[in-house]
This record gives C-alpha cells, structure tokens and sequence, in this order.
C-alpha cells in the first residue's frame, strides 16, 4: 500500500518563496524550482506573508466625484452603445428596402458615388436611367 506524502513546509522557506516571487518571480517558476505541487500553494503564501500580495491585484482609489464622473462615463457607454446597435439595424433595414426596390424596379436607385454595405459587401452603384 502506498502511503501518500504530505509536505510541510518551515516558515522561513515560505517567506523566502515569497521574497522571490515579489522581487518577479513566477508561481510556476518558483514551484518548478523548489517541487512545490498545487496551484494555489504559493499564491496562498503570497497573500498570507506577502508585503504587497499578489501583483495582479489591483486596488483602485477615487474620490466620490471621481466616483461619480466614472458612473456617468459607463452610463453614457452603455446609451451610446445601445445607439451604435440602433443605428446598425436601421441601416441595415434601408438597405435591404433599398434592395428589394431596386430588384422590384430593375433599376438601380442610389445616387451616383453612394456606397452600399449590404450583406457585408461595399460596392460603387452608379445611378441608370432617370430613377
């Protein structure tokens, strides 16, 4: 029967992988190095011993109208986002309309130099005949 190995590690090697990782050492790197299995083993350290935790945490610091200002700039993201996917379908409405006209027709209406991005496509129609 196999017994499994459980690996206890004395503080001052935990503090000294950590030292190591906040002077730009990598998780895996550092595991690698010492045979530290699990994913999370010195990450856990990191943020139990480290002096600045881990480097992919961000913290950020407003102040309230910063705050404010930051809300509104999202909430005129959202509005004008919302207005771009109007404004795609409505186009995309005329144009097909303008299609379907012009195959009813058998004549093209745009104007000269007009360009049209139907189905993804962009080509030149040059106005034919007094239409």
């Amino acid at each position: 029967m196999n017994k499994q190995v459980i690996k206890r590690y004395s503080l001052a090697f935990k503090h000294q992988v950590v030292r190591e990782y906040e002077a730009g050492a990598g998780f895996l790197e550092l595991g690698d190095k010492y045979g530290i299995g699990g994913g999370s083993t010195i990450r856990n350290w990191v943020v139990q011993y480290g002096r600045k935790g881990t480097r992919h945490k961000m913290i950020i610091m407003q102040s309230p109208q910063e705050q404010e200002q930051v809300k509104e700039l999202k909430q005129r993201i959202s509005q004008l986002e919302k207005a771009v996917a109007q404004l795609t379908l409505d186009k995309l409405l005329l144009e097909t309309t303008l299609a379907v006209v012009e195959e009813e027709m058998g004549v093209p209406v745009k104007k000269n130099g007009a360009q049209s991005s139907f189905n993804g496509r962009t080509s030149n129609v040059v106005k034919q005949g007094g239409v």
